[in-house]
């Protein structure tokens, strides 16, 4: 644990935003491009926190059932580390859009019961990094970012053969419980760092940063 911990701050609206996930540490920044999200960035707002984020952060682009017009034009304006996959992608999928742009690809798997563990092997042989999260409740109009946490003892114990982040309600407050119940060495957080939905909170992201390397 410690200083091994990796950060991925998500959901970044603002240049400023990207500073302080610098300042606080953060390894990844993430960019929501899903127009429902409160966090939902556009295009030129991405490309001005992609430049502004320095050296030796990846930068992390969120996408949900995108398809190749969207991507394109994403990559073209955006300079990216690598594509978040948050939707229904199947491995096929998840294949072609490595092979197309030719960047790492995480894709998010969502947890709610046992049952639910089985995606996580069927992803692996194809995806770079694995996103572990809270499965969305039915209806709900984010398949992320919604402040849920799943029952972490479902992958205690448990280990992969991909790297995998571990998402979903973490905060200041339980990030170092999350660890312990579940060995992440990587994290995501989203609304955990927020003061209002989408707005990003210097101290909050200071303090989560703190609790996961305690």
């Amino acid at each position: 644990m410690g200083r091994d911990i990796r950060i991925k701050m998500c959901g970044l609206r603002t240049a400023e935003d990207v500073a302080a996930a610098a300042d606080a540490g953060a390894h990844y920044v993430g960019f929501v491009f899903f127009e429902r999200s409160p966090r939902n960035v556009t295009l030129a707002e991405a490309r001005d926190m992609a430049l502004a984020t320095p050296e030796g952060i990846a930068k992390v682009a969120l996408v949900v059932d995108a398809g190749d017009a969207a991507l394109d034009a994403l990559m073209a304006d955006v300079p990216l580390d690598m594509l978040q996959l948050h939707g229904h992608e199947s491995p096929a999928r998840v294949t072609e859009i490595k092979t197309r742009y030719g960047l790492p690809v995480m894709k998010a798997i969502g947890i709610a019961e046992a049952p639910d563990l089985g995606q996580i092997a069927l992803y692996s042989g194809v995806a770079d990094q694995l996103l572990i999260d809270a499965k969305p409740p039915k209806g709900a109009a984010l398949p992320g970012g919604n402040a849920l946490a799943f029952d972490w003892s479902l992958i205690s114990g448990r280990r992969w053969t991909r790297p995998w982040m571990l998402a979903g309600g973490l905060t200041p407050d339980n990030v170092a419980e999350a660890i312990r119940r579940t060995g992440a060495q990587q994290l995501d957080v989203s609304s955990g760092i927020e003061s209002a939905p989408g707005v990003k909170n210097p101290d909050l992201m200071r303090a989560f940063a703190a609790a996961a390397r305690s």
